[in-house]
C-alpha cells in the first residue's frame, strides 16, 4: 500500500489537488455519474425515437434488409443503455464495501465500452434513415461521414489534447 499511496501523492504534485485515495475515488465516482447521466439521457431518447418507428404507417414498406437493420439498432440500443447502467447496478451491489475504486475503475471501463456501443448506434441511426428516406448509398455515405466525424471527435481531439498535457506536464 505505500508504493500506492506515493504514486497518489505524485499525481497530487502533478494535478494540485490534496485528496486520499478515498477522496479521490469519491471524486472520480461522481464524475463517472455525471458522464452516465449525459449519456444515458441520450441513450433513452434514441432508443424512444427507435421503439416510436415501428409504429409509424411507413414502416410497413420497410424491405427485409433494412427491418434487419432496424431490429439491430433496437437492440444496439438496449446493449448501450444495460452497459451504461452497469456501474450503477455494480455500485447497489458493493455499496457500503468498501470497494469504491473498484466501482469507479469498473465505471470507466463500462463508459467505454457504452460510448462504443453508443457510437455504432448513432452511425447505424443515421445510416438507417437517410437509407429509408433517400436510398442504401445515401445511408452508406452519411454512417461514413458521422463515424469519421466521431473518430475526429471522440478519439482524435482527446488523444491529441492528451498528449499535449502530458507533454506539459514533463516540461
Amino acid at each position: 500500500m505505500p508504493a500506492e499511496r506515493d504514486t497518489d501523492r505524485h499525481d497530487d504534485l502533478v494535478d494540485g489537488r490534496d485528496e486520499s485515495p478515498a477522496e479521490r475515488a469519491d471524486r472520480n465516482w461522481s464524475e463517472v455519474l455525471q458522464e452516465l447521466r449525459v449519456m444515458q439521457t441520450g441513450t433513452q431518447i434514441l432508443t424512444g425515437f427507435l421503439l416510436a418507428l415501428a409504429f409509424q404507417p411507413a414502416f410497413a414498406e420497410l424491405d427485409a434488409r433494412q427491418r434487419g437493420v432496424y431490429l439491430t439498432l433496437v437492440v444496439l440500443s438496449a446493449l448501450s443503455s444495460i452497459i451504461a447502467l452497469a456501474p450503477v447496478a455494480l455500485h447497489r451491489m458493493l455499496f457500503r464495501q468498501r470497494a469504491k475504486q473498484h466501482v469507479v475503475a469498473y465505471g470507466h471501463a463500462a463508459l467505454v465500452t457504452a460510448l462504443i456501443t453508443v457510437s455504432v448506434l448513432l452511425i447505424g441511426v443515421v445510416g438507417f434513415l437517410f437509407d429509408v428516406v433517400v436510398d442504401v448509398d445515401a445511408g452508406v455515405l452519411a454512417a461514413v461521414m458521422l463515424a469519421l466525424v466521431i473518430v475526429i471527435l471522440w478519439v482524435a481531439a482527446p488523444l491529441i489534447l492528451r498528449i499535449r498535457a502530458r507533454t506539459e506536464v514533463r516540461s
